[in-house]
């Protein structure tokens, strides 16, 4: 019989799977230790926060250098793995990590940006816009700015958000594409639109899961804020399978070669249950989102025999371009490994098991 909530047995399981020795300066791991630490705070767990500390412990200098992260690296990425450093900061009064948060709202400050205002994913995709990218700085950008700035930050994240909705939202399916190339230089953009040809369940889990982590400091914008994630929780939730989970591409349930996904089906079961907790969402959310929840412990989650907790259907990765070049099609993306315990499903698995547990409260 499971003793202790599903957030903490989860969180406690990566702890004992990943030491200092492996940390490296990534988002994966870094949303990972985020969820531990909101989990920590949900249930009293005092041993999670020692061992968060002893992760960047490993990698930050006195002086704010950060080993396994480049100055000039102009990769959104590398923003979301500084979130929890404001923990960090606020409880141990290190200097090193206010350090490390400055350098990080600098290399915003320089990061390029499209035409239409929003940043550029990462320097080596240039004029190309993610849905990823708006939960990878977004939710730091808004908070650094709630503590140490005027305001501004926020507004022009909130803005951001807004375009991206704009620019790749689907008007048939209200469903919102991986990408955009603003320059129409990539072979994976539409010629007249710009768009990649599919929708990635993981890209939309992320901006979803940026919009609700925005709304908290997004006085001026919230009712903007709210208006999109009403919208796009609507058709959203008219891709949920019966069994409460979500496919890889979204809309091509049926297909053969698609696959019910953990990683997106955690990150949609924690935004509709963060909107309706915030009241950001009505009520008829909760359904869906306990499905989810369900769905995940039942299909995607196991114990093995010394007790840890696991989680399995998590797509390794996927992007588009590069070398060797990723297309965007549909037998690319599910052609991509599918893996256990990757921290971008286990992340987004801990922060839903939260909130499903607050739920009960």
């Amino acid at each position: 019989m499971q003793s202790k909530p599903l957030s903490i047995e989860m969180a406690r399981s990566v702890m004992r799977r990943f030491s200092p020795d492996k940390m490296v300066w990534n988002y994966s791991n870094g949303l990972v230790l985020l969820a531990s630490l909101e989990a920590a705070r949900l249930h009293g767990d005092e041993d999670i926060y020692p061992w968060v500390y002893s992760m960047y412990d490993a990698l930050i200098g006195e002086d704010g250098s950060v080993r396994t992260m480049r100055d000039g690296e102009f990769n959104l990425d590398q923003i979301n793995a500084g979130r929890a450093l404001f923990e960090l900061y606020d409880r141990s009064g290190e200097k090193r990590f206010k350090l490390v948060l400055d350098r990080l709202r600098r290399q915003l400050d320089n990061h390029p940006r499209c035409h239409n205002g929003v940043y550029w994913h990462k320097e080596i995709y240039p004029w190309q816009i993610w849905l990823d990218g708006i939960y990878m700085e977004g939710p730091f950008n808004a908070e650094y700015d709630h503590r140490y700035g005027d305001g501004k930050r926020i507004r022009d994240v909130a803005r951001q958000i807004g375009i991206v909705y704009k620019t790749l939202r689907d008007r048939e399916s209200g469903l919102l594409y991986h990408a955009y190339d603003e320059s129409r230089g990539m072979r994976w953009s539409d010629e007249r639109t710009g768009l990649s040809p599919h929708f990635w369940s993981r890209a939309m889990g992320w901006y979803m899961m940026a919009i609700c982590d925005v709304l908290k400091w997004a006085d001026e914008d919230r009712a903007m804020l709210v208006d999109i994630l009403n919208d796009y929780a609507s058709a959203i939730v008219r891709y949920q399978d019966e069994s409460g989970l979500w496919y890889q591409v979204t809309d091509q349930g049926g297909r053969e070669g698609n696959y019910l996904e953990a990683s997106a089906s955690s990150m949609f079961s924690y935004s509709f249950f963060k909107g309706v907790r915030l009241g950001y969402l009505p009520e008829s959310y909760l359904s869906p989102a306990k499905r989810a929840a369900e769905g995940l412990r039942r299909i995607c989650y196991d114990v093995d025999g010394n007790g840890d907790s696991h989680l399995g259907r998590i797509c390794r990765v996927a992007g588009l371009g590069g070398n060797p070049y990723r297309d965007g099609s549909y037998r690319y993306y599910i052609s991509e490994e599918i893996v256990k315990d990757d921290h971008k499903g286990v992340g987004p698995f801990i922060l839903a098991m939260c909130e499903s547990e607050k739920s009960l409260k």
